[in-house]
């Protein structure tokens, strides 16, 4: 009677001690396994976030002279993107020189009309190359403006690949050509890209630090 006591009161001890234990393993394995399972997903999101992100690269505006685009606005990349492109150009303080030519010469709804064409729109700057003198005879020539400023546009969408060697006819009727690579591309080997592959509703833009001329 006794030996039957004490063999029950041994098993419970017995049972008691390894109960914890078992419940701590347990414990252990899942919190090992919520570990690795929270490790493979960092992991997974760290493997596809820089894919994601360079999938995007070549899509977005080059040089220079984009730093002095407004970050934010009507003028900036986002709100350019949203209008035609003498709309977006208007809306540009570093191509106001341009958008005055475009308004003399009549171009505003031509461009803005136009479907999937590029433009290289040349700099405040790049008209400031002019002599003054000889500027203010061009906007006075509504002819000769309108021959040059579409010498600026070809009936095409071009990125920045294609202006590796490129000869591409204008609105005007001519051509121009394009060389270079990565970011740094000339046309008409004078004229230097100094803020490219800049979107607009119906236009690439490359905006160019001097001015093009046809053959008059």
């Amino acid at each position: 009677m006794n030996a039957t006591r004490f063999q029950r009161a041994a098993i419970a001890l017995v049972g008691a001690a390894v109960l914890p234990l078992a419940l701590t393993a347990c414990s252990s394995d899942d919190s090992k396994d919520t570990k690795s399972s929270d490790a493979a997903s960092a992991a997974t999101e760290t493997a596809e976030t820089p894919a994601d992100n360079a999938a995007g690269t070549g899509d977005q505006p080059f040089g220079t002279a984009c730093a002095s685009v407004p970050k934010s606005g009507a003028g900036s990349f986002d709100g350019m993107s949203k209008d035609p492109v003498a709309t977006a150009a208007s809306n540009n303080p570093g191509l106001s020189t341009l958008v005055t030519a475009v308004k003399e010469a009549g171009l505003v709804d031509t461009l803005n009309n136009a479907k999937d064409i590029t433009v290289f729109a040349p700099t405040n700057e790049a008209f400031a190359k002019i002599p003054k003198a000889d500027l203010d005879k061009v906007l006075a020539d509504k002819a000769m403006l309108t021959k040059i400023l579409t010498y600026h546009v070809v009936g095409e969408k071009l990125d920045p690949k294609a202006l590796e060697s490129g000869t591409f006819p204008t609105l005007e009727k001519s051509t121009l050509t394009t060389a270079g690579s990565g970011e740094s591309y000339t046309v008409n080997d004078t004229s230097k890209v100094v803020c490219g592959n800049v979107p607009t509703s119906n236009a690439t833009v490359y905006i160019v630090d001097t001015v093009l001329m046809p053959k008059m």
